[in-house]
């Protein structure tokens, strides 16, 4: 029995994809806008001390003499070592004026010295000493402190000493100002208001039930069962919910929010409650009518402005529906928004396209963005054979960093060019002559004319925009399906639907276009589609059907 208890060495061959951090990193930095970009450089900057931004003040008054250390690192510089290893430092540069007497400053700090860094420091200065520096140059860091540079990056997280313990002060976030959401305003008014602790903490219950549109989406028996509340505490909760602002906040469906706001707004409109009552219905604007709600027939003609049908049912004369209509319609079905506004994104095109003497040209927007370099001190201590150990394996992790992200940020912006130019290749037409020219286009063809996978593609156009002659247009915006068109020709499908919008933006209110009417229009233009193809680009666009379009007279 002791065979089997053996331990015994079993051999596997096998091949598997393993994203290395190098990779990781070209394809996060792949999908970064502008924006995005510049913020990953500015995190980058801090983090990685080899790093610089060409034209810092950092640099050393005598830069002019390191012409060699100041260029910044291009493409090609960083492109010859695919494994990342900084291959490229130079053996022999030049010594920075003023950096020895900001390590001189340092050893007056016990605390530098105390965190077992001394060598390194003294290592530092003899480097740079032999390099010709002199502790009396002259120099503009005299008031740098080292200590706390060196401690930022090599500290082993050991703090013996009081002096180095951090004062916990506010952050700056607490000093910015942000936008109230609806929670706060409710929990706001809730706190200034009397009531027992049980209905109080109920009402916190219904506030985090709350959608986006300020409408309750649980019921009141699971808020009871939810805490073993009674239901009348529920119900009492629930009521004074309701009176907060906005106006219809808590409601269970939209007859109640508009009944809450009609009960406030106009008392007296008996007819237009009347008409919510009886001829909304009980789910939000935009929502698709269930099987347990199923819509009644004053439902209908509400929806499709039948008012005569209304006022016969209701025994009213249809002026009267009509006020009663328009006194609703000026009532907000989904009071919430106000509070749960989405903020404003800001777009920055990330590419221009500009037209010359040779045609259409492909241009980044690198304004604003840091022109990186590799820090000539760091590179000087990589070329010294008898430097520290430990500073030179440091120094090297750095540099390793730094060098991949250069390459990753040159390959961003070389594969974002030639998708571009693909693009222009084929969305000429579209440029020239605006967006009914728009050209069927798939990212898998213009993967295959770049000659990378059709993710990269998808990766290189996501979130990014570009400035042209029919405005700031996101670069995925140029893909579209195709249909068949005039002759056996391809059409975008953006095309289409934009032709199906006109036609519908340009029909008799009175006699609105069928989906049937308009698939007959667009066979004649040589557009071939169906009934129902019609009906689903109309749906897309969010465009009402032909009797909720009808306007009755």
């Amino acid at each position: 029995m002791g065979n089997f208890l053996q331990p015994r060495l079993h051999l596997k061959v096998a091949q598997k994809q393993i994203l290395t951090p190098g990779l990781v990193q070209m394809v996060s930095v792949l999908a970064l806008n502008r924006l995005e970009l510049r913020e990953m450089i500015n995190q980058e900057m801090v983090a990685n001390p080899v790093l610089e931004e060409l034209g810092d003040d950092a640099s050393a008054p005598d830069m002019e003499e390191e012409e060699d250390d100041s260029a910044p690192v291009s493409s090609q510089a960083v492109a010859g070592d695919e494994s990342g290893a900084p291959a490229e430092v130079p053996a022999e540069a030049p010594a920075e004026t003023g950096a020895v007497s900001a390590a001189d400053s340092a050893a007056d700090e016990d605390g530098f010295d105390a965190d077992g860094h001394r060598e390194i420091r003294d290592h530092i200065r003899q480097e740079l000493i032999k390099e010709g520096a002199t502790p009396e140059s002259a120099n503009p860091f005299d008031e740098f402190d080292a200590s706390a540079f060196f401690n930022q990056y090599l500290d082993t997280g050991a703090e013996t000493h009081r002096e180095h313990e951090e004062i916990e002060r506010p952050s700056f976030e607490t000093f910015l100002s942000s936008p109230q959401r609806l929670a706060d305003h409710l929990t706001w008014q809730l706190r200034s208001t009397v009531c027992n602790d049980t209905v109080r903490e109920i009402a916190e219950v219904i506030i985090g039930n709350l959608d986006e549109d300020g409408y309750l989406t649980a019921t009141l028996e699971e808020i009871a069962q939810s805490g073993g509340y009674d239901p009348e505490d529920v119900e009492e909760a629930l009521a004074m919910m309701q009176e907060f602002d906005p106006l219809g906040v808590a409601a269970r469906n939209l007859r109640e929010c508009l009944l809450l706001q009609l009960k406030t707004l106009d008392p007296g409109n008996k007819l237009a409650q009347q008409v919510v009552s009886e001829c909304l219905p009980l789910r939000a604007f935009g929502e698709t009518p269930s099987p347990e709600q199923p819509d009644s027939p004053l439902v209908r003609h509400f929806q499709n402005n039948q008012f005569k049908e209304i006022a016969r049912a209701l025994n009213r004369p249809v002026e009267m529906i009509k006020r009663a209509v328009d006194a609703i319609k000026r009532l907000d079905p989904r009071p919430g928004l106000r509070y749960n506004k989405t903020e404003t994104r800001v777009v920055e095109p990330d590419v221009y396209f500009r037209k010359n003497e040779d045609g259409w040209q492909v241009f980044m927007n690198e304004d604003d963005l840091p022109q990186l370099r590799l820090s000539p001190i760091y590179r000087r201590l990589m070329a010294r054979d008898n430097a520290d150990k430990d500073v030179r394996s440091y120094v090297k992790e750095r540099f390793t960093a730094a060098i991949q992200l250069l390459k990753n940020i040159e390959q961003r912006k070389h594969t974002i060019v030639r998708v571009c130019q693909a693009i222009i290749r084929h969305q000429s037409d579209y440029l020239d002559l605006g967006p009914d020219q728009l050209r069927p286009l798939m990212i898998k063809e213009v993967a295959e004319e770049v000659g990378v996978h059709p993710s990269t593609v998808s990766r290189a156009v996501a979130n990014k925009y570009a400035h042209t002659p029919q405005g700031v247009v996101e670069l995925r915006s140029f893909f579209s399906e195709s249909v068949q068109g005039p002759g056996g020709d391809s059409v975008s499908l953006l095309t289409l639907k934009r032709r199906v919008r006109k036609m519908i933006e340009e029909e008799d209110s009175l006699r609105p276009l069928t989906d049937d009417q308009i698939a007959k229009k667009l066979d004649e233009e040589g557009i071939h589609v169906t009934r129902r193809t019609v009906a689903k680009y109309r749906e897309d666009m969010r465009i009402p059907s032909t009797h909720q379009r009808r306007v009755k007279t």
